[in-house]
Protein backbone atom coordinates (compact mmCIF):
# COMPACT_ATOMS: atom_id res chain seq x y z
CA UNK A 1 0.00 0.00 0.00
CA UNK A 2 1.47 3.52 -0.91
CA UNK A 3 2.14 6.40 2.07
CA UNK A 4 0.43 9.78 1.92
CA UNK A 5 2.58 11.92 1.30
CA UNK A 6 2.02 15.45 3.16
CA UNK A 7 3.57 18.47 3.47
CA UNK A 8 4.73 20.60 7.17
CA UNK A 9 6.72 23.70 8.02
CA UNK A 10 9.92 22.85 9.17
CA UNK A 11 11.55 26.20 9.42
CA UNK A 12 11.06 30.01 9.24
CA UNK A 13 12.42 33.43 8.55
CA UNK A 14 12.35 36.93 7.33
CA UNK A 15 14.06 39.95 6.73
CA UNK A 16 13.84 43.57 6.67
CA UNK A 17 15.87 46.68 5.21
CA UNK A 18 17.54 48.48 7.96
CA UNK A 19 15.85 52.15 6.75
CA UNK A 20 12.29 52.35 8.31
CA UNK A 21 10.31 54.88 7.07
CA UNK A 22 7.51 56.78 9.66
CA UNK A 23 4.37 58.54 8.55
CA UNK A 24 6.10 61.65 9.19
CA UNK A 25 8.27 60.94 6.02
CA UNK A 26 5.17 61.38 3.94
CA UNK A 27 3.93 64.28 5.30
CA UNK A 28 6.01 66.99 2.84
CA UNK A 29 5.19 64.80 -0.07
CA UNK A 30 1.24 64.39 0.10
CA UNK A 31 -1.51 65.84 1.91
CA UNK A 32 -1.52 63.42 5.04
CA UNK A 33 -0.62 63.08 8.52
CA UNK A 34 0.75 60.31 10.72
CA UNK A 35 -2.21 60.92 12.68
CA UNK A 36 -4.87 59.81 9.42
CA UNK A 37 -2.39 56.94 8.29
CA UNK A 38 -2.63 55.43 11.35
CA UNK A 39 -6.22 55.69 11.48
CA UNK A 40 -6.76 54.64 7.84
CA UNK A 41 -4.67 51.73 8.13
CA UNK A 42 -2.96 50.69 11.57
CA UNK A 43 0.65 51.61 9.97
CA UNK A 44 3.28 53.84 11.81
CA UNK A 45 5.95 53.07 9.93
CA UNK A 46 7.71 50.80 7.02
CA UNK A 47 11.07 49.91 6.26
CA UNK A 48 12.28 51.06 2.14
CA UNK A 49 15.27 48.69 0.90
CA UNK A 50 18.46 51.57 0.71
CA UNK A 51 20.52 51.27 -2.62
CA UNK A 52 22.15 47.83 -3.21
CA UNK A 53 19.45 45.60 -1.84
CA UNK A 54 17.47 44.19 -3.80
CA UNK A 55 14.70 41.48 -3.88
CA UNK A 56 16.59 38.70 -4.36
CA UNK A 57 19.20 40.13 -1.54
CA UNK A 58 16.22 40.11 0.96
CA UNK A 59 15.11 37.12 -0.26
CA UNK A 60 18.07 34.99 0.17
CA UNK A 61 18.52 36.56 3.52
CA UNK A 62 14.86 35.58 4.55
CA UNK A 63 15.95 32.19 2.78
CA UNK A 64 19.69 31.95 5.70
CA UNK A 65 17.35 32.30 8.26
CA UNK A 66 14.36 29.91 7.47
CA UNK A 67 17.02 26.93 6.95
CA UNK A 68 19.10 27.90 10.18
CA UNK A 69 15.80 27.59 12.33
CA UNK A 70 14.46 24.04 10.14
CA UNK A 71 18.69 22.48 10.91
CA UNK A 72 19.18 22.38 7.02
CA UNK A 73 22.03 23.44 4.42
CA UNK A 74 20.95 24.99 1.27
CA UNK A 75 22.44 22.20 -0.61
CA UNK A 76 19.28 20.10 1.01
CA UNK A 77 16.94 21.82 -1.14
CA UNK A 78 15.32 20.28 -3.76
CA UNK A 79 13.18 23.57 -5.23
CA UNK A 80 13.02 26.82 -4.96
CA UNK A 81 9.92 29.33 -5.84
CA UNK A 82 10.09 32.97 -5.09
CA UNK A 83 6.95 34.71 -4.94
CA UNK A 84 6.87 38.14 -6.00
CA UNK A 85 6.00 41.17 -8.20
CA UNK A 86 9.43 43.40 -7.98
CA UNK A 87 11.72 41.32 -9.74
CA UNK A 88 15.27 42.33 -9.98
CA UNK A 89 14.93 41.78 -13.47
CA UNK A 90 11.97 41.11 -16.49
CA UNK A 91 14.87 38.12 -16.94
CA UNK A 92 16.16 35.88 -15.20
CA UNK A 93 14.23 35.03 -12.77
CA UNK A 94 14.52 36.43 -9.08
CA UNK A 95 14.67 32.73 -8.30
CA UNK A 96 17.83 32.40 -10.19
CA UNK A 97 19.58 35.49 -8.42
CA UNK A 98 18.55 33.91 -4.99
CA UNK A 99 20.01 30.53 -6.34
CA UNK A 100 23.38 31.86 -6.86
CA UNK A 101 24.04 33.89 -4.08
CA UNK A 102 23.07 30.86 -1.78
CA UNK A 103 24.83 28.57 -3.63
CA UNK A 104 22.21 25.86 -4.42
CA UNK A 105 21.78 23.59 -7.15
CA UNK A 106 18.28 22.76 -7.23
CA UNK A 107 15.47 24.41 -10.15
CA UNK A 108 13.74 27.27 -8.88
CA UNK A 109 11.66 30.00 -10.61
CA UNK A 110 9.18 32.95 -9.74
CA UNK A 111 5.34 33.27 -9.08
CA UNK A 112 2.99 36.67 -9.14
CA UNK A 113 -0.41 36.74 -7.87
CA UNK A 114 0.31 40.00 -6.29
CA UNK A 115 -0.33 40.45 -2.44
CA UNK A 116 -1.86 37.01 -2.89
CA UNK A 117 1.39 35.06 -3.81
CA UNK A 118 2.13 33.91 -0.88
CA UNK A 119 -1.43 32.00 -0.76
CA UNK A 120 -0.62 30.29 -4.27
CA UNK A 121 2.98 29.43 -3.74
CA UNK A 122 2.15 27.46 -0.64
CA UNK A 123 -0.64 25.47 -2.39
CA UNK A 124 2.22 24.84 -5.83
CA UNK A 125 4.79 24.14 -2.89
CA UNK A 126 2.69 21.75 -0.97
CA UNK A 127 1.63 19.81 -4.16
CA UNK A 128 5.24 19.23 -5.64
CA UNK A 129 5.73 17.26 -1.84
CA UNK A 130 2.83 15.57 -2.06
CA UNK A 131 3.48 14.65 -5.82
CA UNK A 132 7.06 13.54 -4.76
CA UNK A 133 8.26 15.79 -7.18
CA UNK A 134 10.25 17.05 -4.44
CA UNK A 135 11.10 16.22 -0.38
CA UNK A 136 12.01 20.00 0.68
CA UNK A 137 10.80 22.97 -0.99
CA UNK A 138 12.50 26.75 0.43
CA UNK A 139 9.47 28.98 -0.57
CA UNK A 140 10.27 32.18 -0.62
CA UNK A 141 7.71 36.35 -0.59
CA UNK A 142 10.16 39.18 -1.32
CA UNK A 143 9.49 42.53 -2.61
CA UNK A 144 11.12 46.01 -2.84
CA UNK A 145 7.79 47.65 -3.77
CA UNK A 146 9.22 51.13 -2.64
CA UNK A 147 10.80 51.29 -6.35
CA UNK A 148 7.46 50.81 -7.74
CA UNK A 149 5.57 53.85 -5.98
CA UNK A 150 4.33 57.47 -6.86
CA UNK A 151 5.39 59.43 -3.94
CA UNK A 152 2.68 62.02 -4.82
CA UNK A 153 -0.06 59.37 -4.93
CA UNK A 154 -1.71 59.46 -0.93
CA UNK A 155 -3.56 56.43 -1.60
CA UNK A 156 -0.78 53.99 -2.25
CA UNK A 157 2.43 55.71 -1.46
CA UNK A 158 1.81 55.31 2.59
CA UNK A 159 0.42 51.81 2.19
CA UNK A 160 3.85 49.59 1.13
CA UNK A 161 6.75 48.49 2.50
CA UNK A 162 10.07 45.99 1.47
CA UNK A 163 10.94 42.92 3.07
CA UNK A 164 10.79 38.90 2.19
CA UNK A 165 9.93 35.79 4.32
CA UNK A 166 10.76 32.24 3.60
CA UNK A 167 9.35 28.93 5.32
CA UNK A 168 10.94 25.46 4.34
CA UNK A 169 8.39 22.92 3.47
CA UNK A 170 9.43 18.87 4.23
CA UNK A 171 7.56 15.95 3.25
CA UNK A 172 5.79 14.46 6.26
CA UNK A 173 3.56 11.66 7.38
CA UNK A 174 1.01 13.92 9.24
CA UNK A 175 -0.30 16.86 7.41
CA UNK A 176 0.62 20.46 7.90
CA UNK A 177 -0.27 22.16 5.28
CA UNK A 178 -3.98 20.93 5.28
CA UNK A 179 -5.66 22.22 2.11
CA UNK A 180 -5.46 25.61 0.29
CA UNK A 181 -8.18 27.40 -1.45
CA UNK A 182 -7.16 29.72 -4.62
CA UNK A 183 -9.36 32.36 -6.59
CA UNK A 184 -8.65 35.09 -9.22
CA UNK A 185 -11.63 37.43 -11.05
CA UNK A 186 -9.39 38.79 -14.33
CA UNK A 187 -11.53 40.79 -15.59
CA UNK A 188 -11.50 43.25 -12.57
CA UNK A 189 -7.82 43.18 -13.02
CA UNK A 190 -7.36 47.32 -13.64
CA UNK A 191 -8.75 47.89 -10.01
CA UNK A 192 -5.05 47.13 -8.91
CA UNK A 193 -2.28 47.37 -11.74
CA UNK A 194 0.53 48.46 -12.75
CA UNK A 195 0.15 49.46 -16.30
CA UNK A 196 3.29 49.96 -17.90
CA UNK A 197 6.47 48.55 -18.49
CA UNK A 198 5.60 44.89 -19.85
CA UNK A 199 4.56 43.60 -23.17
CA UNK A 200 1.27 45.75 -23.89
CA UNK A 201 3.34 48.80 -22.94
CA UNK A 202 6.49 49.30 -23.42
CA UNK A 203 9.04 51.98 -21.16
CA UNK A 204 9.52 54.62 -23.29
CA UNK A 205 10.66 58.21 -23.00
CA UNK A 206 6.09 59.39 -22.45
CA UNK A 207 5.72 56.09 -20.50
CA UNK A 208 8.40 56.91 -17.94
CA UNK A 209 6.74 60.86 -18.38
CA UNK A 210 3.98 59.72 -16.76
CA UNK A 211 4.50 57.65 -14.18
CA UNK A 212 2.92 54.66 -15.46
CA UNK A 213 5.60 52.10 -14.39
CA UNK A 214 4.31 52.33 -10.72
CA UNK A 215 1.48 50.98 -8.73
CA UNK A 216 -2.30 52.57 -9.28
CA UNK A 217 -4.71 51.87 -7.37
CA UNK A 218 -8.62 52.97 -9.55
CA UNK A 219 -10.98 52.09 -6.99
CA UNK A 220 -9.64 52.19 -3.20
CA UNK A 221 -13.42 51.34 -2.02
CA UNK A 222 -14.10 48.72 -4.06
CA UNK A 223 -11.20 46.88 -3.50
CA UNK A 224 -11.70 47.15 0.18
CA UNK A 225 -15.01 45.72 -0.10
CA UNK A 226 -13.99 42.91 -2.49
CA UNK A 227 -11.10 42.07 0.00
CA UNK A 228 -13.17 41.38 2.86
CA UNK A 229 -15.72 39.98 0.54
CA UNK A 230 -13.54 37.25 -0.97
CA UNK A 231 -10.99 36.61 1.44
CA UNK A 232 -13.82 35.37 4.34
CA UNK A 233 -15.21 33.63 1.80
CA UNK A 234 -12.51 31.82 1.08
CA UNK A 235 -11.80 31.62 5.07
CA UNK A 236 -15.03 30.22 5.56
CA UNK A 237 -15.20 27.75 2.15
CA UNK A 238 -11.77 25.85 3.45
CA UNK A 239 -12.79 25.69 7.05
CA UNK A 240 -16.03 24.78 5.92
CA UNK A 241 -13.76 21.68 3.63
CA UNK A 242 -11.81 20.92 6.44
CA UNK A 243 -14.71 19.92 8.61
CA UNK A 244 -13.82 22.73 11.65
CA UNK A 245 -15.14 26.33 12.43
CA UNK A 246 -13.18 29.47 13.42
CA UNK A 247 -13.18 27.83 17.01
CA UNK A 248 -10.45 25.05 15.62
CA UNK A 249 -8.54 28.02 14.57
CA UNK A 250 -5.52 29.11 17.29
CA UNK A 251 -4.46 31.84 15.18
CA UNK A 252 -5.34 34.04 11.83
CA UNK A 253 -2.75 35.54 10.29
CA UNK A 254 -3.74 37.26 7.55
CA UNK A 255 -2.46 39.76 4.36
CA UNK A 256 -1.20 42.47 6.25
CA UNK A 257 -2.73 45.58 3.72
CA UNK A 258 -5.02 47.08 6.12
CA UNK A 259 -5.95 47.26 9.87
CA UNK A 260 -9.67 47.30 8.95
CA UNK A 261 -9.64 44.83 6.49
CA UNK A 262 -7.98 42.63 8.58
CA UNK A 263 -10.92 43.17 11.47
CA UNK A 264 -13.96 43.34 9.18
CA UNK A 265 -12.51 39.76 8.02
CA UNK A 266 -12.73 38.74 11.50
CA UNK A 267 -15.91 39.74 12.25
CA UNK A 268 -17.29 38.21 9.35
CA UNK A 269 -16.04 34.68 10.05
CA UNK A 270 -16.97 35.22 13.97
CA UNK A 271 -13.70 34.42 14.81
CA UNK A 272 -12.28 36.83 17.80
CA UNK A 273 -9.52 39.92 16.84
CA UNK A 274 -7.95 38.51 19.53
CA UNK A 275 -6.61 35.46 17.49
CA UNK A 276 -5.46 37.80 14.45
CA UNK A 277 -1.54 38.50 13.91
CA UNK A 278 -0.79 41.71 13.06
CA UNK A 279 2.50 42.96 12.72
CA UNK A 280 1.59 46.00 10.06
CA UNK A 281 2.07 49.14 12.36
CA UNK A 282 5.80 48.61 11.83
CA UNK A 283 6.02 46.73 8.66
CA UNK A 284 2.95 47.76 6.51
CA UNK A 285 2.01 46.11 3.35
CA UNK A 286 5.15 44.30 2.08
CA UNK A 287 3.00 42.14 -0.78
CA UNK A 288 3.85 38.67 -1.28
CA UNK A 289 6.16 38.94 1.70
CA UNK A 290 3.67 39.90 3.99
CA UNK A 291 2.12 36.57 5.07
CA UNK A 292 5.61 35.02 5.75
CA UNK A 293 7.21 37.81 7.16
CA UNK A 294 3.89 37.81 10.03
CA UNK A 295 4.63 33.71 10.06
CA UNK A 296 8.29 34.62 11.52
CA UNK A 297 7.75 37.16 13.75
CA UNK A 298 4.92 35.18 14.82
CA UNK A 299 6.61 32.07 15.47
CA UNK A 300 9.60 33.98 16.93
CA UNK A 301 7.36 35.98 19.47
CA UNK A 302 5.57 32.78 20.70
CA UNK A 303 2.33 33.84 19.37
CA UNK A 304 2.27 30.39 17.21
CA UNK A 305 3.50 26.80 18.83
CA UNK A 306 3.56 23.11 17.40
CA UNK A 307 0.19 21.93 17.21
CA UNK A 308 -1.68 25.27 16.37
CA UNK A 309 -4.26 25.41 13.34
CA UNK A 310 -3.45 28.72 11.78
CA UNK A 311 -5.27 30.23 9.04
CA UNK A 312 -4.06 32.45 6.32
CA UNK A 313 -5.35 34.77 3.36
CA UNK A 314 -4.89 37.38 1.15
CA UNK A 315 -5.91 39.11 -1.64
CA UNK A 316 -4.06 41.35 -4.41
CA UNK A 317 -4.10 42.58 -7.88
CA UNK A 318 -5.36 40.19 -10.91
CA UNK A 319 -7.44 40.30 -8.18
CA UNK A 320 -6.21 37.07 -6.67
CA UNK A 321 -6.75 36.07 -3.27
CA UNK A 322 -6.87 32.68 -1.09
CA UNK A 323 -6.53 30.93 1.92
CA UNK A 324 -4.47 28.24 3.44
CA UNK A 325 -5.31 25.92 6.38
CA UNK A 326 -2.64 24.58 8.26
CA UNK A 327 -1.25 22.85 11.63
CA UNK A 328 1.92 24.19 12.79
CA UNK A 329 4.61 22.07 13.20
CA UNK A 330 8.18 24.19 13.17
CA UNK A 331 9.54 23.89 16.88
CA UNK A 332 9.33 26.87 19.27
CA UNK A 333 12.54 28.73 19.10
CA UNK A 334 14.77 29.25 22.31
CA UNK A 335 13.78 31.75 24.13
CA UNK A 336 10.05 32.55 22.77
CA UNK A 337 7.26 32.22 25.36
CA UNK A 338 5.38 28.98 24.39
CA UNK A 339 1.75 29.84 25.27
CA UNK A 340 0.09 30.11 21.95
CA UNK A 341 -2.28 32.53 20.76
CA UNK A 342 -2.32 35.64 19.04
CA UNK A 343 -1.02 39.32 19.24
CA UNK A 344 1.42 42.00 17.24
Amino acid sequence: MSTVRHASISGVGSALPDRVVPNTFFESLVDTTDEWIRERTGIRSRHFASEGETTSSLAADAAARALKSAGLEAEAIDLLIVCTITSDRPMPSTGAYVQARMGMHCPAFDMNAACAGFVYGLSVATAQVQAGAADRVLLIGAETISRFLDLSDRSTCVLFGDGAGAVVLEASEDPGIISSRLELDGTAGELLTVPAGGSEEPASEESVRQRRHVIRMNDGRAVFKRAVTGMAEACAGLLDKAGMTGDDVAVVIPHQANARIMNAIADRLSIPREKLFVDIEEVGNTSAASIPIAMDHAWRSGAVVPGDVVLTTAFGGGLAWGANLLRWTAPTPEGAQAAGGAGG
